[in-house]
């Protein structure tokens, strides 16, 4: 059974440096984190540039919490962070949106904030997914070029990964792709660790952990996810991300859900507790939301209900 040495509120107070030390303890981290509801947040956070300049302001303020977010994540000692930035459903947003789209995929590639960055924290960057098949032969296709050369730029750093997903909903036809083409190299199918550095580009653990944001759906991680990835969704939009959230996150992936549960060591009193918990709970469902009356969104119902005994984070004693 792993043995829980800090408590939350210790965890929560600890030096970013020591954060990183434990986190970094327990192996190398593959964290796959989309950054959603960035418009919502920006309309919220910043109406007045909204109203002057959307695009000029959006691109900005969006760009500068973009690279906010990553340092926070790297900080915290997590060096490989997937993040998915387009999928080929915005290509179904019309023309209009087009310039939009591209400007905004293009400061990840070539503002010189974001290259600055990438070379102050050594951050190799790639880019994953099935973009020659939805972009090479669009209005799209300098992205491609733009990413390749940043690639190419941030080759040599090691001491950090970023990945940006693009539409990378749906690997089976780049898998196959994949296949035919090792096989024709080495007259033999490909493992699956061959396939994965064909489509990334260098070789991804399996994934870790997921932070997503809004309805309950995990996505853009292929190959990588196996059913073992801890899932977490914010209730805010993921440009809210803090220091307080992403660690009460690292705190339940590294401590909490790591209990392994040993029924055999369960008290009567144990096994009436749980038998409370369950039956108050049986007809909650984690995920259930509803749609607001006074807005067309969707927002998560309270879903659970501790028994009287049970104190907050007492898996954490």
């Amino acid at each position: 059974m792993t043995v829980i040495i800090l408590d939350i509120q210790t965890f929560q107070q600890l030096p970013i440096t020591d954060v990183a030390q434990l986190v970094r303890g327990t192996g190398s981290k593959v964290c796959v984190f989309p950054i959603n509801g960035t418009r919502r947040w920006f309309m919220l956070e910043h109406p007045e540039e909204a109203a002057r300049n959307f695009v000029d302001a959006y691109l900005k303020i969006g760009g500068q919490r973009h690279l906010e977010l990553y340092q926070l994540f790297f900080d915290h000692g997590i060096d490989t962070l997937l993040t998915p930035i387009f999928g080929p459903d915005i290509l179904e947003r019309g023309a209009e949106y087009q310039p939009i789209i591209e400007q905004g995929l293009l400061w990840f590639a070539q503002n010189p904030d974001f290259l600055a960055f990438y070379d102050a924290y050594d951050v190799r960057v790639s880019v994953y997914g099935d973009v020659e098949r939805y972009l090479r032969d669009t209005p799209y296709a300098p992205v491609l070029d733009a990413f390749e050369a940043l690639a190419q730029r941030t080759s040599s750093h090691e001491r950090r990964r970023l990945f940006f997903g693009l539409c990378a909903n749906d690997p089976a036809e780049r898998i196959a792709q994949i296949g035919i083409e090792h096989y024709r190299m080495h007259n033999q199918l490909p493992d699956k660790r061959q396939i994965v550095m064909a489509y990334y580009g260098q070789y991804v653990d399996p994934v870790n952990f997921f932070i997503g944001f809004d309805r309950p759906a995990a996505f853009d991680m292929p190959l990588i996810a196996t059913g073992e990835e801890d899932l977490y969704f914010t209730v805010s939009p993921s440009p809210y991300m803090d220091q307080e959230t992403l660690r009460a996150v690292l705190y339940d992936h590294l401590y909490s859900r790591r209990i392994n549960e040993q029924y055999e060591e369960l008290t009567p009193e144990d096994w009436q507790t749980l038998t409370h918990f369950y039956r108050r709970n049986r007809h909650n469902v984690l995920g259930v939301g509803d749609c607001s009356t006074r807005g067309n969104f969707w927002y998560p119902l309270p879903q659970v209900e501790l028994p009287e005994e049970w104190q907050p984070h007492a898996l954490s004693r």
